[in-house]
């Protein structure tokens, strides 16, 4: 069975703005770049939180849903919400998930995993995905310099990663919560 796989998920948070960009590229295996625009960055929640998603597609699709589940019950609550899923992933042994998310809203920045972690970056950015490495490297290099503002870094930065990682392309979709 051929996997759909790669993508880049870069967020910034800077200046009481939150960015979450993530590019649309879905790989068929390792060669085949099956889609180019699809949508892996979306609001969620009653547009208060944003969810960018990387992984095998059914997975990914599967995290983000049962995370807005969870925002339900616990009245939009994001670490609670993200502690919560992966407690039940930690007691689900049978059933580990091959996706990651970063989930942000105008508070909270957390990158949650489909085998249970739940991670709070420590400086203003994060990234994940096929890509994550070089987006978040070059986020970091560019948080710091003057005049540049969260889209703006979250933009570069995975322009950057689409320039090293061919699992990532320039499709951008890019939401600020």
């Amino acid at each position: 069975m051929t996997e759909f796989h790669g993508t880049t998920i870069c967020a910034v948070k800077k200046d009481g703005r939150t960015i979450v960009a993530g590019d649309g590229q879905v790989t068929m295996g390792n060669s085949v770049v099956f889609k180019a625009n699809a949508v892996k960055v979306k609001r969620i929640y009653g547009g208060n939180v944003v969810i960018g998603f990387a992984g095998t597609v059914s997975d990914a699709f599967a995290m983000s849903e049962r995370f807005e589940k969870m925002l339900q019950k616990f009245s939009g609550n994001l670490l609670r919400s993200a502690v919560e899923l992966a407690e039940v992933w930690r007691n689900d042994q049978a059933r580990k998930l091959e996706a990651m998310m970063i989930a942000a809203d105008h508070d909270t920045m957390l990158i949650i995993s489909g085998t249970g972690e739940v991670i709070d970056p420590d400086s203003g950015v994060c990234a994940i995905g096929s890509g994550g490495n070089y987006a978040l490297a070059a986020a970091r290099a560019l948080y710091d310099i003057d005049g540049l503002d969260a889209e703006q870094i979250a933009r570069k930065a995975m322009k950057i990663a689409g320039e090293l990682c061919v699992f990532t392309n320039g499709n951008l979709t890019v939401e600020e919560v």
